[in-house]
């Protein structure tokens, strides 16, 4: 089907693709997945034929119809049905030319090929497929003007799937769509007839819709079996494999150079030591694997406050003009709480998470904060609302009025903004650099609760898994809307479900919600994924929310004791500043004895306070194995 050799792109003298090969059979669906900034959309453009590489080929089967999501999104006052229907460019065609031609031999070939291409059902086809990413009849019958510029863009999907190609290019299609959308998608891509390459950092996605997983890496293409976990462990087998390689070649050539420098000049060995060196110029040596820079978040701890931390009673929530979107709202929300919203998008998922975030009033009943309450909120619009010409410094500074520069790099840091990144302008960071400067900002006075809507939009695998790691590791409360079905599984304990103007617990867990919205959508495969047998992770999840109960008292004794920690080096240092200082020999020899008897005590009360501190650490870490 496809055939990439040596293929080669710059941009603006980077190089991109260096020397990129790989070979895509007819149907099969791989995933394309690397690092940000790696060059995947760049690849897909290069396939699709929208730019020419610099160098190297891409081959395709004569004829084959390749299709790729329309970067910008439609619009225009034809109704979606339609928009999507006119997607088959050779169905519409077709139809057109039946209505002008006269030649009987002619009008017999157009219905025998619409009847081929199955063009009595296209009608249905493009509605079903519609209804899968959550237009319902009434929806689809409107114009696309109509709709805001992300829905516009899930009918560019729509379209494309329509379109049936017999190669699929997708890239990152599910960050317009929620999760409803987003399992749906993955259903319908597992039972897709033709050969797909979708560059996602979806990992559920990558797991559930391919058989395959080109890695690009450093210019070059690398295949792997299988979805995206089993790409992980054949990764890491052979980056230890190529290590134990390299660490055995670098111990053979240290030997060679050894009798070389011994030998070389010895009549009796000359020749042994010339063909050892000979030897060791032949020798490839084996690169050293440079990684990419480890992604680690860090949210600071918040104070712990009395539940709950939020209480609803009776509570309507909507906008100025208009009924309420919700209403009789009774729930809490506690400190240990892990809680994902379910629901489509447009059933007030943001509108809730906007109650809780104090951007938006109750229109009726009450709402309830626990004194001294601090909320992060993050949103998307909240990336496109950064300052461009401000860098990520200035940013976190205006919020840390007066506090020392070091402090607020630090809290850059713990996001990954480190070093340069702190200087460059918003406006000339990622994506993914964007969304990490976001929490870093919506975080950084401990809030007890966050809420967070679509965090991990722009992270790539990396950064996502180490967003998770961070939310596993704070002791506040966290609300989470994400169509990352990965991030609710290992994050979340709670489920409530937002639908039909109000909020309710979910009884079930995600399988269970997955399997009734399929049904509901009438996707292809309905079943749960690879034909497991329904999960326990319902039992995971409250398993978890008790390891992480079973660890607060844990936690508190490490914070407490690195507090000791921090306070009595403090006071150490502030002890040898007065040793150090002339003036205090000329004082009374008392003086002198009772700061360096004061010092002995400091010094003995900060080993055990260190001694106390890596106890509580090691006991944290033995907790959360």
């Amino acid at each position: 089907m496809l055939r990439i050799e040596d293929l080669t792109y710059r941009v603006a003298g980077r190089v991109l693709l260096d020397g990129a090969s790989a070979a895509v059979p007819a149907g099969h669906k791989l995933g394309l997945v690397g690092l940000n900034g790696a060059g995947k959309s760049t690849l897909l453009r290069l396939i699709a034929g929208e730019i020419e590489p610099d160098g190297g080929s891409l081959a395709l089967r004569r004829g084959v119809r390749i299709a790729a999501v329309a970067q910008e999104a439609p619009g225009g006052p034809e109704s979606l049905l339609d928009a999507v229907l006119a997607a088959d460019r050779e169905r519409a065609g077709l139809l057109a030319e039946a209505e002008t031609a006269r030649e009987p031999a002619r009008i017999a070939e157009i219905h025998t090929r619409l009847a081929d291409i199955g063009a009595h059902t296209a009608t249905a086809r493009a509605a079903s497929i519609l209804a899968g990413l959550g237009f319902d009849a009434e929806a689809q019958a409107r114009p696309l003007d109509s709709f805001s510029g992300g829905w516009r863009m899930r009918v560019a999907l729509a379209a494309t799937l329509f379109a049936a190609p017999e190669l699929l290019l997708l890239d990152e299609p599910t960050n317009y769509l929620d999760l409803e959308g987003t399992l749906w998608l993955e259903s319908y891509l597992k039972a897709y007839p033709h050969t797909l390459i979708i560059a996602s950092h979806d990992r559920d996605l990558l797991n559930g819709a391919v058989d395959g997983i080109l890695h690009l890496d450093g210019g070059r293409l690398t295949a792997y079996a299988g979805g995206y976990d089993a790409f992980e462990r054949a990764r890491r087998e052979r980056l230890a494999q190529r290590s134990a390689e390299r660490a055995k070649q670098q111990a053979q050539r240290r030997h060679m150079q050894k009798y070389i420098d011994r030998f070389r000049y010895k009549a009796s060995k000359a020749r042994q030591a010339q063909s050892r060196l000979k030897a060791l110029a032949r020798m490839e040596p084996i690169a050293e694997i440079v990684g990419a820079p480890e992604v680690a978040f860090r949210f600071p701890e918040p104070r712990p406050l009395a539940p709950p931390l939020i209480s609803l009673d009776g509570v309507a929530v909507g906008y100025e003009s208009g009924k309420p979107v919700l209403s009789g709202l009774d729930l809490r929300i506690d400190m240990d709480d892990r809680i994902a919203l379910l629901g489509a998008n447009g059933n007030g998922k943001s509108t809730f998470a906007r109650l809780l975030a104090g951007r938006l009033a109750p229109m009726a009943g009450r709402l309830t904060t626990a004194p001294k309450l601090g909320v992060g909120y993050f949103a998307q619009h909240q990336i496109d609302e950064l300052r461009a010409n401000e860098t990520a410094r200035e940013h976190m500074a205006a919020l840390m009025k007066g506090a020392p520069d070091a402090k607020v790099r630090a809290r850059l840091g713990a996001f990954g903004l480190v070093q340069d990144k702190a200087g460059v302008n918003a406006g000339e960071l990622s994506g993914g650099e964007k969304a990490r400067l976001v929490l870093a900002l919506i975080s950084h006075t401990a809030p007890q609760l966050m809420v967070l809507d679509e965090p991990s939009n722009h992270l790539d695998v990396d950064a996502r898994d180490a967003l998770i790691t961070a939310l596993n590791d704070f002791s506040g409360a966290i609300v989470l809307i994400t169509h990352d079905r990965h991030l609710i599984e290992t994050c979340a304990d709670r489920l409530w479900l937002v639908a039909g103007g109000a909020v309710t617990p979910f009884d079930g867990d995600l399988d269970d919600y997955r399997r009734g919205l399929l049904a509901e959508r009438g996707a292809p495969n309905a079943t749960d994924r690879d034909g497991r047998p329904k999960s326990t992770r319902r039992a995971k999840r409250r398993a978890s929310a008790r390891k992480r109960a079973d660890a607060a008292p844990l936690r508190r004794a490490a914070r407490d004791a690195e507090a000791r920690v921090a306070k009595l080096t403090a006071e150490r240092a502030a002890i040898e500043a007065m040793l150090a200082d002339p003036a205090t020999y000329d004082g009374a020899k008392e003086t002198l004895a009772e700061l360096s008897k004061h010092r002995r005590e400091v010094e003995r009360r900060l080993a055990d306070a260190e001694t106390a501190w890596l106890e509580a650490q090691e006991a944290l870490e033995r907790a959360a194995e």
